[in-house]
């Protein structure tokens, strides 16, 4: 959950990764020709940078498409979206409308914490638009049918960056830090009032396969609730559970990177 400026796109000394023509998605790295594409959605406060290990450890079999929220980094002057179905249009706008026919590929979708419902939203909106999704990859987050409310985006300051330090994710210096820390804020808070006030609009399941991916000490889900992700698809289901909390993906990336190999389309 940084906002300090990401690394340039690259490919471990290779040529530049291509721009992918949207202020929306980044891309890290470049990925063999017909490889599949993969879209990241990130967690409340992130940004796309915090997914470069993700891209590394993919670039041989995917290629990567981080979504850049507004308001951080590059894109830190935009307002915030404060309102994950507006945020699931607005995605889902820019993938229909993409450069270079994005979605002529089977998708992949992944998404952490509040990214997973984004993801989810996403991926309905895809498959009612005639490009259904090849797979989703919901992680830290409980199934969209289970209300998660909240009233941290509504506390002071202290209360929110409590909250932070509770999941993790952020790195402390930051926290520590009075001007980094006014500057993040801001879209820290509207990512609060975004999944904190998320309601499920009933959407009707999907079809492709759903993994689920939680950490065992996680504050924000348990095993049932993320389960409960089983009756958003009517294709396959499989929840992996690691040792770990809210941010486990770090510490089992190439755990996680292996799951997602797993429902990647072939490349074409």
């Amino acid at each position: 959950m940084t906002h300090a400026p990401g690394p340039r796109p690259t490919n471990r000394g290779g040529p530049p990764a291509p721009p992918t023509g949207s202020r929306w998605l980044r891309r890290f790295h470049r990925a063999p020709q017909g490889a599949p594409p993969l879209l990241v959605l990130p967690h409340a406060g992130g940004n796309a940078s915090y997914f470069f290990p993700l891209s590394a450890a993919l670039e041989p079999y995917a290629d990567v498409l981080v979504v850049q929220y507004p308001g951080r980094q590059e894109r830190f002057g935009e307002p915030c979206v404060e309102s994950l179905h507006d945020m699931a249009d607005l995605i889902t706008s820019e993938l229909l409308n993409a450069p270079g026919a994005l979605l002529d590929r089977p998708l992949a979708v992944l998404g952490h914490s509040m990214g997973a419902s984004l993801a989810f939203e996403v991926a309905c909106r895809l498959r009612d638009a005639g490009h259904p999704p090849a797979a989703l990859t919901v992680s830290g987050r409980r199934a969209p049918s289970i209300p998660a409310p909240g009233s941290v985006h509504l506390a002071d300051d202290t209360r929110l960056i409590a909250d932070m330090k509770l999941l993790g994710g952020t790195d402390e210096r930051m926290l520590d830090h009075p001007e980094l820390l006014a500057a993040i804020l801001p879209a820290v808070r509207s990512d609060y009032v975004a999944t904190e006030t998320y309601r499920f609009r009933g959407a009707e399941p999907l079809d492709c396969p759903v993994t689920a991916l939680i950490g065992d000490t996680d504050p924000r889900v348990d095993e049932p609730q993320a389960r409960a992700w089983r009756t958003h698809t009517t294709g396959a289901f499989r929840l992996r559970t690691y040792a770990g909390g809210h941010f486990f993906l770090v510490p089992h990336l190439e755990a996680v990177v292996s799951e997602l190999r797993a429902d990647l389309p072939a490349p074409t």
